[in-house]
């Protein structure tokens, strides 16, 4: 179903059209760029960098001996409040990136200057939990893509700003929304939608990148005469508590962050987020796929080729929708074609991509709610006694802030919450379309420096995130076994994604601000800058004119840096 959009927003747009043309903006990034986007590092086509999400660029003029040396470059602030989670693009000279709620602005790159804004206003009707917040576009041709909180895809030109297309895809009355970045695969548009804490049904669509028509759906809960359907298991006879004989109907599973791509399989990755309700696992009995999973998509049709599931009939709201990462990792004259996957739940994974088969999996930091994980990777459930903290708390040991990979040192690097649990208390609650869903109430804790635990706060239902306690570090895992390498500890938490370059450099943000940069093979602190309000992005770096720039989002200003010239 197409919208025609309201003749004022295209008004608006001619101001800025012009001096687009006179620019000379121009973008051209058909599918074997973005196919081979990892060799021309000066660029940052995809949301994650590459499609295998690994978050590493070839950059090196930055290096851990020069890295001192930055400084600041241009600073886009923009007039629209709120802490942005946007990972800019940039595509020959010309940065694209999203600001709140639902606006793109092209810029040079080099300068910061604006060539044009298109605002798109979503229906202040809209659902969509956890703030008004976007995580970038997709680029395809010579069009942007951006899906919105109101549950629309929209189609840009990205020479001008125009809007090309604008397709709903889902009922926002009944909180489905959209904040991801799109994946753009071979003519196609793929998002995957929020709305599991409100009870949706979640899915995976891909749209006709020329026409907005949808190609393929897939369901992340399937439904009956579908395989994974019987994971929604009936209700006992007579059961003690609440039991929704049709739970499968709202049961969540959202797929709200980005997903990767490995072209050579013709495979989609995506993380699939929590059951609903959160909390209560007695009124949805049974596995309940496909929640907190990762699911394999023939990317041509949307056809299930494997999952592999994290924590079945999830009572903790650790949905897995942190970023599949890919990579080719060669040990001893073996090459290891593989997904690792930092996980909400507190484990490290590694699998075989083309299978799903489970190779390795060990805690990345404190974890009771299981043991351990047997030979196929299913946990070992210890479920804490009522009233006891469960370690990792509701925001996980990771959250959907990236990750990254390097292939020079080999690591795989961690944004986690350390020494962070919750008490959790499931209660029955009945769905109410369109409302809060979580079956539960919540109180957090964390341990000091000291080793004392205290109580944090309590809560009753819950509508965001924001004010959680904890502690964050970045980790550095053997990318292929999981061992520790190095920790980075922070004295406060991490909502940061990170990023790796060829100099030997990893960059990290905090919330209070801090935009860093450590020795990538020993963890070591090579240089920092307060930005002066929180960093929720990822970093993200490209070249224009032989110079190296840094980008971070610090809370509604975009802020470059580079080398003294």
């Amino acid at each position: 179903m197409k919208r025609a959009r309201a003749p004022l927003a295209r008004t608006l747009l001619a101001v800025v059209l012009a001096g687009a043309a006179a620019g000379g903006l121009s973008a051209q990034v058909p599918f074997d760029r973005l196919l081979e986007a990892g060799a021309e590092p000066h660029n940052w086509l995809t949301y994650s960098g590459t499609y295998f999400s690994q978050r590493y660029s070839e950059l090196d003029q930055v290096t851990a001996d020069n890295v001192g040396d930055l400084e600041l470059e241009w600073v886009y602030q923009s007039n629209v409040f709120g802490p942005w989670q946007s990972t800019p693009l940039v595509v020959d000279g010309v940065m694209y990136v999203t600001q709140r709620p639902n606006d793109i602005v092209a810029l040079d790159a080099r300068t910061g200057r604006v060539y044009w804004i298109y605002r798109y206003n979503p229906s202040p009707n809209h659902r969509a939990c956890c703030g008004a917040n976007n995580r970038g576009v997709a680029v395809l041709g010579d069009r942007l893509f951006m899906a919105t909180l109101d549950a629309h895809v929209v189609a840009i030109d990205a020479t001008t700003g125009a809007e090309l297309w604008d397709v709903v895809l889902a009922d926002m009355n009944l909180a489905y929304a959209f904040t991801l970045a799109p994946l753009a695969v071979d003519g196609k548009v793929i998002v995957g939608t929020t709305g599991a804490d409100s009870g949706i049904r979640g899915f995976i669509a891909a749209l006709d990148a020329e026409t907005g028509e949808e190609v393929w759906r897939f369901y992340t809960i399937p439904g009956p005469g579908e395989p994974g359907h019987e994971t929604w298991e009936p209700c006992p006879p007579d059961p003690e508590t609440y039991c929704d004989p049709e739970a499968w109907k709202h049961g969540g599973a959202s797929a709200w962050l980005t997903g990767s791509y490995d072209p050579e399989l013709n495979l989609v990755y995506w993380g699939i987020g929590n059951p609903g309700p959160d909390f209560n696992r007695a009124q949805r009995p049974g596995d309940n796929l496909y929640s907190d999973s990762v699911v394999a998509l023939d990317a041509d049709t949307g056809e299930l080729r494997w999952h592999f599931q994290f924590t079945p009939a999830d009572p903790y709201d650790y949905d897995s929708v942190q970023i599949p990462v890919l990579a080719d990792i060669v040990r001893n004259d073996t090459e290891f074609e593989v997904m690792l996957f930092a996980n909400r739940n507190g484990f490290y994974y590694v699998l075989d991509r083309a299978t799903g088969r489970f190779l390795r999996g060990l805690p990345f930091v404190r974890v009771n709610w299981a043991e351990g994980l047997d030979d196929s990777g299913r946990p070992v459930e210890t479920p804490q006694p009522p009233g006891s903290p469960t370690y990792p708390g509701v925001q996980g040991g990771t959250n959907w802030f990236s990750p990254s990979f390097s292939p020079r040192t080999g690591l795989f690097y961690i944004p986690a919450w350390e020494d962070y649990a919750t008490v959790f208390l499931g209660e029955p609650q009945e769905y109410v379309e369109g409302e809060s869903f979580l079956g539960g109430r919540l109180t957090e804790f964390e341990d000091s420096p000291e080793g004392r635990q205290g109580p944090g706060m309590t809560r009753g239902p819950i509508n965001d995130w924001t004010s959680v306690v904890g502690r964050g570090a970045v980790i550095a895992l053997d990318g292929l076994t999981g061992e520790p390498r190095w920790k980075f500890e922070m004295t406060d938490v991490i909502r940061s994604g990170l990023l790796t370059t060829a100099g030997d450099l990893l960059f990290s943000g905090a919330r209070s601000g801090y935009f860093q940069a450590l020795h990538a093979a020993t963890g070591e602190l090579l240089w920092k800058v307060n930005l002066g309000a929180q960093i929720l992005n990822g970093p993200m770096t490209y070249e224009v004119d032989g110079r190296q720039y840094v980008a971070i989002i610090s809370g509604h200003a975009l802020t470059t840096f580079a080398l003294r010239d």
